[in-house]
């Protein structure tokens, strides 16, 4: 990674940073030493990181797309997105959808300077905006996110493997039933987040101690209480590696350990 103005003046490249960490799992080059030898030694204790990161990018490429191409939504909130990568949600849904309206989501500086960046318009139709929020504030999310969204018609709710972060299960319940009941009828909830393997477990743990944010994998049928009074689209949870919408036949592709869904608010 080359040095940025836009970056925040201070910044301690030799701790791992969860999201640069990741972003090198996904094959990025926006990290750092620190967070490649991270990311390495997590890999060593669960090799299946590899695939879960290739495997969550496609699983947001086929829910976007079939949102904004075969159900109409023109309008995605997208939570914690993390480093900008390759076929980010304004990208795959402008190029289903041109005149999409995207929000993105984050408080982290590094995140921030990197979207407000790289995170432009596709279309000059569309709209792609960056709002600086925690996940923690869904209220601040909806009255920052209002500003570009018409709250009134149909919103994608995205929360794509963050929701771990939240270490409380019940607040991570609140969080998506604050925002998805601020949405009207009509809107959906796209998420996964990992699941609570021993092996992956373990390697969380031991990223804690590398002064990384942590991260708590959870149950299938944890995971399923977010989607809670919405009706599943396709085949409903299942692993990310898995899902494809309905009337599409799923890859062959091995399970990995992340499950997720696409629901809609009736």
């Amino acid at each position: 990674m080359t040095e940025d103005a836009r970056l925040p003046a201070v910044l301690d490249t030799t701790i791992p940073h969860s999201a640069r960490t990741w972003n090198y799992w996904m094959g990025g080059k926006d990290n750092y030493a620190s967070d490649r030898a991270a990311g390495d030694a997590f890999a060593r204790m669960y090799p299946g990181i590899w695939a879960l990161a290739k495997h969550s990018r496609r699983f947001l490429i086929r829910a976007v797309h079939h949102l904004a191409a075969d159900a109409g939504v023109r309008q995605f909130l997208d939570i914690g997105t993390g480093l900008p990568t390759m076929d980010n949600t304004h990208e795959v849904a402008q190029r289903a959808a041109p005149e999409s309206r995207i929000v993105y989501v984050d408080n982290d500086p590094l995140v921030l300077a990197h979207a407000r960046a790289l995170l432009v318009n596709t279309t000059p139709e569309g709209v792609t905006a960056y709002v600086e929020a925690d996940l923690h504030d869904p209220d601040l999310i909806v009255s920052d996110a209002k500003n570009v969204l018409n709250i009134t018609k149909p919103v994608a709710v995205m929360f794509m493997g963050v929701l771990g972060h939240v270490a409380d299960y019940e607040e991570a319940r609140s969080i998506v039933s604050y925002l998805m009941a601020a949405v009207p009828s009509g809107s959906y909830l796209v998420l996964w987040d990992g699941t609570d393997s021993e092996s992956l477990s373990a390697a969380n743990e031991d990223y804690r101690s590398t002064g990384g944010v942590p991260y708590l994998p959870r149950s299938e049928a944890e995971i399923g209480g977010f989607f809670e009074g919405l009706e599943m689209v396709g085949p409903g949870l299942v692993s990310i590696a898995e899902w494809q919408p309905e009337g599409i036949e799923a890859d062959n592709a091995e399970p990995v350990d992340g499950v997720g869904a696409v629901a809609r608010k009736p």
